[in-house]
């Protein structure tokens, strides 16, 4: 059996949303040597507006890059929530901030809630709730491990930010 995650992640712009995927791909392909795909998605007005990243992660080849049903959900603002949380989850893993998002009642999907923002706030920059919600992700689904993940993380942000980045990182992971 092929071990495959279709993993929509979304939220508003300027959370980092976009980078986030890039970091998953890049996370199962390049340093754990996965099949990946990864699709970003955002209207005209980015920054406030909905965002979308979608990454599959998979040991066979993906020959049709598009999620029709996430495998994993993961929403950080409450707009993306309402516009990506499909009622067809059935076992999927729904993972949400749970200061920017209020859930409906669960429809057979996983839940799991963090408080990516707020523990971003701990470190002293909000900016970094992103690396915060792959470290929960990365410890919640195993979907890459946390070294593939780090080293993703350290080639993807911004030079003079890696330390913080780490310390997120392994704020959500020890979280999740």
């Amino acid at each position: 059996m092929v071990n495959r995650h279709d993993i929509r992640l979304c939220g508003f712009g300027g959370q980092g949303i976009v980078r986030a995927g890039y970091i998953i791909g890049q996370a199962a392909s390049i340093f754990e040597h996965k099949n990946a795909v990864f699709m970003q998605d955002y209207g005209p007005a980015a920054r406030g507006g909905a965002v979308r990243a979608d990454v599959i992660v998979s040991d066979a080849p993906v020959f049709y890059p598009y999620i029709d049903t996430p495998s994993i959900l993961v929403a950080m603002s409450q707009q993306a929530y309402d516009k990506y949380c499909l009622e067809n989850l059935q076992g999927a893993v729904v993972i949400i901030d749970q200061d920017l998002v209020r859930p409906r009642e669960a429809g057979g999907e996983r839940l799991l809630a963090v408080p990516s923002s707020r523990l971003a706030e701990e470190l002293g920059r909000v900016m970094v709730a992103n690396v915060v919600m792959l470290g929960f992700l990365t410890a919640a689904t195993g979907i890459v491990s946390a070294e593939a993940m780090k080293k993703s993380i350290l080639t993807s942000v911004p030079k003079g930010t890696e330390e913080l980045n780490i310390k997120a990182f392994e704020k959500g992971y020890a979280y999740g």
